[in-house]
């Protein structure tokens, strides 16, 4: 259409607004303004009406929203009376996501052709800014003869008037230009507009192996601000425009683009956006009905890993994951399992976080120690994004919403992240309440961890829960935890020999066959191929993730009686092999039978079943058994069980034995109040069948936290008191 057509182009938006109906719709809006502002349009509605039309909209957007707003505010104006500056804002939605006329990009494939263009792209909200003014429309007062002039202001940087306008009539104002007078800014009746910054970047499930996601920021005005919070995922439809680049006061070549936002939508929840061919789905309903599908998902995570049977298992059901249910009274019960790897060092931990990142549909990796800014959860920061203002930022837990988040180092996290863990791990949500922001952001995401033993490597003289460098608060939210030995054992040093060096064979055979041309040279083919064939994964990784990506979708089980009858006579049977008398311990509690049922539904949720039965019982039971004895128990029987020792960092027999040494103490201090030694200590504990080592660590437990203390010499040896009897 020709520059010429601006009056021709709003009739036209006229005559499109009556055909579809929306003329109701702007009467409607009319009625109520301003507490509603915006009229949405379908793109295919645009389409359907007129080809060139809609073209015209796309690659002249500026011209094309201005007429058809100056049409809905015609249309407004005859249906309802509206002030004259009234604007009701046309918002452009539901643009095509093929690639026709480049309407739907993702954020890397912008470039300087798509500029002044309208566009659709879609993102992860990685940073939002505070909802602040804008001047449209500036209202300057002339010092001299004081008459008003309006700039409109369509830059970042505010535009003064060049002189006091006069017109030809002699009207008007004194004509000075800027170097004769001055201006002063008059907001009072001046024009602004609510804007909000923020900040997308591609969605992890988008992303091809190992490459970083790219950012694009966005600009929101009016009645759209305020209505994101980093974490959510959108669709934002608008122009693309550019911003030069400035070094000093001086001007780059190089521009900066950001995103004009016109209309956005939200993603639903599960939309993970992976298409998926006849042919994947043919191959996704034979895996599924292979009886031994739980054996081929666990081959297929990270079979370059000799061994950790039992871990991969419990791996393969964390993909899958149970059901997030909602009661009746508003409570909601997490279905995401949260796995932790506690091992000795080079025992592929890393490695296996980054095979799961890479094959759950939304995985995200992050590392406890070298998470900075928003960290893992999330942040109020001042930084250049908000020009000196406070940004709320999202963190690993928070863009993994509704995927998998891994995170390494984890006992080296910052403090701050620590405490935050808890309400993201079983509320799943995370709050922040800084710099007048009061925001809660979703964390509905299943938690991979891996850490080190407190002391380098474990000690099989001590609970593991001992050895960890995690509060007991933050390990008894974790629905498995295993730890990781290595130990020297002949067979089996020898079996992990054979896989690395064989893997590195592997390697080596493979770039010499696709790099070199003389691989007839004493190239041995058919080991080759044994070889090759023995590290592949049963299931390709990107067909893996659309298997899970289908069973989260599709598949939400329900228990059986059979299956709700095991769990509860196993849970019973546990509970009651509780040691009796005063030290009475507790074996296991509801928490872990929460953890069976949420196992039991992603076994039979990567069966692709509609039931939870007692084969899914069985191996919930299995695999949650196999956790408990090796984290709270010193041997494979429940009777050795203790749930304190994950719960309060202290076993309920050590818990006794603290008290009772307390206990003898201050019987001490009563008969003697200069003080006690350790001697008195220990002839007493005796008396109590409590060994003298047991004493002696509870000894210095209490130096080292400051509960006794040394005061002086009695007879040549060290004397205590309580710091409680003083």
């Amino acid at each position: 259409m020709p520059e010429s057509a601006s009056a021709p182009l709003q009739d036209k938006w006229e005559e499109f607004l009556g055909r579809y109906g929306y003329d109701q719709k702007i009467a409607s809006i009319a009625s109520i303004y301003p507490e509603q502002r915006s009229l949405d349009v379908k793109y295919e509605d645009i389409e359907h009406f007129d080809e060139v039309f809609a073209d015209e909209l796309l690659k002249n957007p500026a011209r094309a929203l201005k007429a058809g707003e100056s049409a809905i505010s015609s249309i407004a104006r005859m249906a309802q009376t509206m002030d004259e500056s009234a604007i009701i804002h046309l918002r452009i939605k539901e643009l095509p996501k093929d690639e026709r006329g480049g309407i739907h990009l993702g954020i890397r494939d912008l470039r300087s052709k798509n500029m002044g263009q309208f566009i659709s792209v879609e993102g992860l909200v990685r940073k939002s800014n505070e909802v602040r003014p804008k001047v449209l429309n500036a209202a300057f007062k002339c010092l001299r003869c004081g008459h008003i002039t309006t700039i409109p202001q369509e830059e970042a940087n505010m535009r003064e008037p060049l002189e006091c306008e006069k017109t030809e009539d002699g009207g008007g104002g004194c004509g000075r230009v800027a170097g004769s007078t001055r201006f002063k800014f008059v907001k009072e009746m001046s024009t602004f507009i609510d804007t909000e910054k923020i900040e997308i970047q591609e969605r992890p499930e988008g992303l091809k192996g190992g490459a970083q996601p790219q950012s694009l920021t966005a600009y929101l005005e009016d009645d759209i601000t305020g209505q994101i919070f980093p974490g959510a995922r959108v669709i934002l439809n608008g122009v693309l425009d550019s911003r030069m680049r400035l070094k000093g006061s001086t001007g780059q070549t190089t521009f900066d683009i950001f995103l004009n936002v016109n209309s956005m939508e939200f993603m639903e929840a599960d939309a993970y956006d992976i298409e998926i061919s006849d042919e994947e789905q043919a191959k996704i309903d034979e895996l599924a009905a292979d009886p031994q599908i739980m054996e081929i998902i666990k081959d297929s995570i990270s079979p370059s890993i000799f061994g950790l049977e039992f871990e991969k298992e419990a791996l393969a059901l964390q993909l899958f994951g149970g059901i997030a249910k909602e009661m009746p009274d508003g409570t909601k019960i997490r279905g995401d399992i949260h796995i932790l790897l506690v091992g000795d060092p080079g025992t592929a931990k890393s490695q296996l976080l980054r095979y799961m990142s890479d094959i759950t549909p939304r995985g995200i990796y992050a590392s406890g120690k070298s998470a900075t800014g928003a960290g893992l959860t999330a942040a109020a920061v001042k930084d250049d994004f908000g020009e000196g203002r406070w940004t709320l930022e999202a963190g690993a837990l928070v863009l993994a919403d509704m995927g998998l988040a891994c995170v390494d180092e984890l006992d080296k996290m910052s403090n701050q992240d620590r405490s935050s863990m808890h309400e993201a791990m079983e509320q799943q949500t995370i709050s922040v309440n800084k710099a007048g922001i009061n925001a809660t952001l979703q964390s509905r995401c299943s938690i991979l961890g891996a850490a080190n033993p407190k002391y380098g490597r474990f000690s099989q003289n001590e609970y593991i829960a001992d050895q960890i460098n995690l509060p007991p608060t933050l390990l008894s939210r974790f629905d498995l935890i295993f730890p990781l030995y290595d130990e020297p054992k002949p067979q089996e040093d020898a079996n992990i020999a054979d896989h690395i060096l064989n893997s590195h064979l592997v390697g080596e055979m493979r770039e010499r066959f696709e790099n070199s041309s003389d691989t007839d040279e004493g190239f041995d083919q058919a080991n080759f191929e044994k070889l090759d064939n023995s590290r592949k994964p049963a299931i390709e990784p990107e067909l893996l993730r659309k298997y899970v990506f289908v069973a989260k979708k599709r598949k939400f089980p329900i228990l059986t009686q059979e299956a709700i009858a095991r769990l509860k006579a196993y849970y019973l049977e546990v509970r009651s092999m509780s040691k009796s008398g005063e030290n009475k311990t507790v074996p296991i509690t509801a928490r872990q039978l929460e953890g069976f049922v949420r196992v039991a539904e992603a076994s039979a949720r990567a069966r692709m079943a509609d039931e939870v039965n007692i084969d899914d019982a069985e191996r919930a039971i299995r695999i949650v058994r196999e956790y408990l004895s090796r984290v709270i128990g010193r041997g494979g029987s429940e009777l050795e069980w203790d749930a304190d020792t994950l719960y309060t960092g202290v076993p309920q027999s050590q818990q006794h034995r603290r008290l009772s040494v307390n206990k003898i103490m201050k019987n001490l201090l009563r008969e003697d109040s200069q003080g006690f030694t350790l001697d008195q200590v220990v002839a007493e504990a005796e008396a109590l069948n409590i060994p003298e080592d047991k004493v002696k660590a509870i000894w210095e437990s209490m130096r080292k936290n400051g509960e006794i203390f040394e005061i002086g010499k009695k007879e040549g040896r060290p004397i205590f008191k309580m710091v409680h009897e003083l």
